[in-house]
């Protein structure tokens, strides 16, 4: 088995991202980091479980212990916020049973028979490490423990996705005579994408085009990018690299070097750059986010878990979007905004640099918005992609929408 927990003080730096899920199921580059592991270590879907905050587990379940079975169960526990890499990945393999995997005083991996039940109880090991043998790994390592980091590792992560996902595969051929492609070698598509009048450059970093996806008439692509299953480029979109663009989601306009997670639209004329969107998202027609400030300074952004702004340490930072957030058409996003969970935005001029989650409003003020009325909304979103919103999703946005 599988399992993938989260440090509680990662899980809040992770906020608004996390609110909705685990760690382990942020994209960064093609594929989600519980993905990434999976398709490493050949796990199948039902033998991969998570610990989390606890009113996430009805949805992303914890381990259970098998009570039928006459062998003792093989569990491989991961640090959540690790990007796997083929030198971590073989250690983990290679690893003795009731082994635990350490790089700089973080807990990254331990293998084990013991069935642990919370996550404190998995990073508290190193502090008592019973009858765990320690093992140190110092090559390097992707944590992405801060929002922006997806961003900031997504050309690195998607470099290592593609050559991980196309590895002895053959691309589906482009057949429009009317797309212009530079550094074909780079570029991967899979079955049921269609490609018309587009201009593809992957000389400096690969392209990767899933299943049945779509890209319209003029847009131009430089990579790295990633678009992935289901997802479309709209008409004339500029994409100037190192984004990716999640799972059955719409993009237009111009997006540089940023992640929507999956099943968001920002499918309109505007600039997205050095930004996160989670999932369930819509930017209106001309959505702007500014990525850099006046003064060229560091960029600093509220942080949940600390209740306060911190510096980014990046002068190239966006906005920060949680799932089911919404903003109108001509909404200005300010240097370094988060957007909490279910937020809808409107109006003139820049909404606060942090908008808490379920907000309604913008500049000229903020409310709560009725959760009735959000629930109406997620339903009639979530059914246009058939999909269900379920009772268990209700939970979760209810346990987010009564803190504040």
């Amino acid at each position: 088995m599988l399992i993938f927990a989260d440090q509680s003080t990662d899980w809040q730096n992770l906020l608004p991202l996390t609110f909705t899920k685990p760690i382990a199921q942020l994209r960064v580059g093609i594929l989600t980091i519980a993905e990434k592991w999976q398709k490493y270590l050949q796990v199948p879907d039902n033998e991969m479980f998570y610990l989390t905050e606890i009113y996430l587990q009805k949805k992303y379940q914890a381990p259970e212990k098998d009570t039928h079975s006459k062998q003792a169960a093989n569990y491989t526990y991961i640090n959540g916020c690790v990007c796997p890499n083929q030198l971590l990945v073989q250690t983990i393999k290679q690893m003795p049973n009731d082994t635990l995997l350490v790089y700089k005083q973080e807990v990254i991996a331990l293998k084990t028979n013991d069935l642990i039940k919370n996550s404190s109880s998995f990073f508290g090991i190193l502090q008592e490490p019973k009858n765990y043998n320690l093992q140190i790994f110092d090559s390097p390592i992707t944590f992405i423990q801060y929002t922006y980091e997806i961003f900031r590792e997504n050309r690195n992560q998607i470099i290592a996705d593609f050559a991980l996902l196309t590895a002895g595969r053959e691309s589906q051929i482009i057949e429009d005579i009317h797309t212009k492609v530079y550094g074909i070698e780079n570029i991967f598509i899979e079955q049921g994408a269609t490609i018309k009048a587009a201009i593809l450059n992957a000389e400096e970093a690969p392209i990767y085009i899933g299943k049945n996806t779509k890209i319209h008439e003029g847009a131009i692509i430089k990579g790295a990018f990633a678009l992935c299953e289901g997802a479309e480029v709209n008409m004339g979109a500029k994409i100037k690299g190192d984004t990716t663009v999640g799972i059955f989601s719409k993009v237009g306009g111009e997006i540089s070097n940023s992640v929507i997670m999956g099943y968001s639209n920002k499918g309109h004329d505007g600039f997205l750059g050095n930004s996160v969107i989670g999932e369930w998202c819509n930017l209106g027609a001309d959505t702007n986010t500014s990525n850099l400030k006046n003064t060229y300074n560091n960029v600093s952004i509220w942080n949940f878990g600390q209740q306060k702004m911190l510096d980014t340490g990046l002068q190239f930072c966006g906005t920060i979007m949680g799932d089911h957030a919404k903003c109108s058409i001509n909404t200005m996003l300010n240097t370094g905004t988060v957007v909490g969970t279910g937020a809808n935005l409107f109006g003139a001029g820049f909404p606060p640099k942090f908008v808490p989650a379920f907000a309604w409003g913008g500049s000229e003020g903020i409310e709560k918005f009725r959760f009735d009325k959000f629930c109406e909304l997620a339903q009639r979103v979530m059914q246009r992609r058939n999909l269900e919103f379920t009772e268990i999703d209700k939970e979760i946005l209810e346990k987010v929408y009564r803190q504040w």
